[in-house]
């Protein structure tokens, strides 16, 4: 079983336009609804790839009742979120069908008591005794200390479950120092924990700070990889338009599900890019095509950077 952490959950509401203009009313020609936050979207995408997946962190209120029937619906997902008082957030995604740009509207996570924080570490502790890997992501909700995720990932290697971390500023910062197993930024991530502008350097930086191996978003350009077994680039065949919520999100899935079936570091990329690209043209945030993914993967180039790791 995979472990997804998302303490920020979400239900995430896409609505889709004509043309998305300011200071005008619109008519949405479509709304989809589906339980977000990156580690549900991660899990969704495993699921979808064959893996066993549980998913925790907090849910509350009647938007969270919603996201947890929701959920129900889905196979291979098995619901352990933890319980809070306050209401789980929503967020909205406008798409202009016109351009295909999107515009993202996130609402605040709720209030989260010390109690409930220390109720989620005592359930997250128990759910890591039959997990294989676990994969913490997002931001974190008001309320919960920004070492959140340092406190997770030592209890992951406490356990020995391999860990991979999804996050920004600084939580991310501190959650590196507790050496995870595999780190996750994108560019602007990078250069705000490193200072450094340019990836390769950024990601040595971010190794020598603590992580394992460090995987770069470089958005439309793919993914940088930074490991033990080396240095590694893997571009986007295609340039593709369309919404780019949760492509990220794929993108952990894939080097998460690769990790579990012991994978090369070349397949997992290749696979973490495909499924990045064809999340860009679903129709829906948080899942991917899989028609453009089963072509992509097949035609993702990885190259090794010779003497770099």
């Amino acid at each position: 079983m995979i472990l997804t952490v998302t303490l920020n959950t979400a239900l995430d509401i896409t609505y889709r336009v004509r043309s998305l203009r300011p200071h005008t009313s619109h008519r949405v020609t479509e709304v989809t609804e589906r339980p977000g936050g990156k580690g549900l979207n991660v899990a969704r995408v495993l699921a979808a790839l064959g893996h066993e997946v549980t998913v925790t962190g907090f849910v509350g209120g009647a938007t969270g009742r919603a996201l947890q029937d929701q959920l129900r619906g889905g196979e291979r997902i098995s619901d352990a979120l933890v319980p809070v008082h306050g209401s789980t957030r929503r967020t909205v995604a406008v798409v202009d069908t016109t351009t295909g740009d999107t515009t993202q509207l996130n609402e605040p996570g709720p209030q989260v008591a010390p109690a409930e924080w220390a109720a989620f570490q005592e359930a997250y502790e128990d759910l890591l005794g039959s997990a294989s890997a676990v994969a913490l992501c997002g931001s974190l909700p008001p309320g919960v200390p920004v070492g959140a995720y340092a406190t997770l990932i030592r209890a992951a290697r406490a356990a020995s479950v391999p860990v991979l971390l999804d996050t920004s500023g600084e939580p991310l910062r501190r959650g590196v120092a507790a050496r995870p197993d595999i780190v996750k930024p994108n560019a602007d991530e990078l250069a705000e924990l490193t200072g450094s502008h340019e990836p390769l350097q950024a990601m040595k930086d971010t190794r020598r700070r603590g992580a394992h191996a460090v995987v770069a978003s470089l958005g439309a350009e793919g993914l940088c990889a930074l490991t033990p077994d080396g240095t590694w680039r893997a571009p986007a065949p295609d340039r593709l338009s369309g919404n780019p919520t949760g492509a990220g999100d794929s993108a952990v899935a894939g080097l998460l599900s690769g990790h579990a079936e012991h994978l090369p570091w070349p397949e997992r990329l290749a696979r973490a890019v495909a499924l990045s690209a064809a999340t860009v043209v679903s129709p829906v945030a948080g899942e991917f095509d899989r028609k453009t993914y089963d072509d992509l993967v097949t035609r993702v180039t990885v190259s090794e950077r010779a003497g770099a790791a």
